[in-house]
């Protein structure tokens, strides 16, 4: 295509645009299996390892978010000039890498050094490939297509939850590494050769034209510090990550220690083992309850958001508020049944934010600063939710279970339930950003 593309158009056919979703959905997957995948192994790695909760923390998140969110900006920089594709392939092959290498980890200090290396992997995706999405999909549609990217959290999460359960039992944990890391070496070269880069399909002249008008950091981040309702939307997400990724390091440890015996007798009716049977249910009642909630999100932004913006943001406000009770009822409750029941209605509620969300944050910004203002976004929610929120999971549980006397089993459960209550604080700077968002909105 050597011709200028019409105003609003976008540089690629529809038949194009929808492989190219379904092949950044794929590797979305595989970022987030690689990184959930230690969730369900977290315990039998404690025992191995011989490690407490709060080093559980470090592992599941800190280690990889410090890494993950610093390095987000630099290469969201290069992105907004080079081949975004390339870069993708790059990050896809690195972390999938030093995923298979966890599985030869001898010690903590080993582990935590390949999560270090998963994360400076994936710190290469999210940013290029939001700003890929953007340029490939007109706005009327880019909450949907943002949303079906999204799909990636929870379908990830779920083969990471039952294909680490199930490979677990039947071959120990650090086989799960392995297997986990393997097809994303594949996805490397897919991305490598077969996505396309928008750039190379403007007129020089319109390409030197975007080039010279790109914005420097210290302008992108002017942009940004102008926009009240990116800020508004940056923390309310990082809080509801701070116990999303608390909740899904500890709820396999918080049903070993509260759910034993019943999941055993479970597990025994079906011919599994025990992390392989709360693997499968884990990973079917959060993964596809999420998958659910993430694409409802992206439709819903997208029809009530063509009437009113500030639907962006009352989507997430009013569904993280209404999750809160399913969450506190499902860790307290004895039956084991009904808390998985109970646990499967947050995870609707709680991704309906991640089109809406995304897609609000792109058209704060114009196009040459789109990858950098996601850049922002995750380092504010990873560094907040995935590097503390684990650690501080762990260490109120450490605390609880210890200091306070309740034991391992009343220390995680009550730790995830203080943590559940954050929620009311992320629903209410949601419903606050609903205030600027359009005025604020210019592509």
């Amino acid at each position: 295509m050597q011709q200028s593309q019409q105003a609003g158009a976008p540089p690629v056919s529809d038949g194009y645009r929808r492989y190219a979703l379904w092949v950044l959905l794929i590797i979305y997957i595989l970022n987030f299996l690689d990184r959930q995948i230690v969730a369900i192994l977290a315990e039998p790695i404690r025992q191995e390892l011989h490690l407490a909760d709060w080093q559980l923390g470090v592992m599941t998140g800190l280690a990889f978010a410090l890494f993950y969110t610093f390095l987000g900006i630099p290469i969201a920089r290069v992105a907004e000039r080079g081949n975004r594709p390339l870069i993708i392939a790059a990050a896809v092959g690195t972390w999938s890498g030093f995923t298979m290498l966890c599985g030869f980890a001898q010690n903590f200090v080993q582990l935590v050094l390949c999560r270090v290396g998963v994360g400076v992997g994936e710190a290469g995706c999210t940013p290029p490939a939001h700003s890929l999405i953007s340029d490939y999909t007109q706005r009327e549609r880019r909450a949907s297509a943002l949303a079906f990217y999204s799909l990636g959290t929870p379908l990830g999460g779920l083969l990471g939850m039952v294909l680490g359960g199930l490979i677990g039992d039947a071959w120990g944990w650090r086989t799960a590494f392995l297997v986990a890391g393997a097809p994303g070496i594949l996805m490397a070269i897919v991305a490598a050769l077969t996505l396309r880069e928008p750039r190379r399909q403007m007129l020089a002249a319109d390409l030197a034209a975007r080039r010279a008008t790109a914005p420097s950091l210290r302008e992108a981040l002017v942009e940004l510090k102008a926009k009240r309702a990116f800020w508004l939307i940056a923390f309310g997400a990082a809080i509801k990550a701070f116990i999303g990724y608390g909740a899904a390091s500890f709820l396999a440890p918080f049903f070993f220690r509260n759910h034993s015996e019943s999941l055993t007798d479970m597990a025994d009716g079906f011919g599994l083992g025990v992390a392989g049977f709360l693997g499968v249910a884990l990973g079917l009642i959060l993964g596809l309850t999420g998958a659910v909630g993430t694409w409802l999100g992206g439709y819903l932004a997208d029809k009530h958001g063509a009437k009113d913006l500030r639907a962006y943001m009352s989507i997430p406000a009013v569904s993280t508020a209404l999750g809160i009770p399913f969450y506190m009822v499902g860790l307290t409750v004895e039956d084991t049944t009904l808390a998985l029941i109970m646990l499967a209605f947050p995870p609707v509620l709680n991704t309906l934010w991640y089109g809406p969300g995304y897609a609000a944050v792109q058209g704060l910004v114009r196009p040459q600063t789109r990858a950098t203002a996601t850049a922002v976004l995750l380092l504010i929610i990873n560094l907040v939710g995935l590097g503390l929120g684990p650690l501080g999971v762990g260490a109120v549980s450490d605390l609880l279970s210890g200091p306070m006397g309740l034991g391992k089993a009343e220390g995680v459960r009550w730790s995830l339930v203080i943590f559940t209550l954050f929620g009311f604080l992320a629903s209410t700077l949601f419903w606050m950003a609903r205030k600027t968002l359009r005025e604020e909105t210019v592509s």
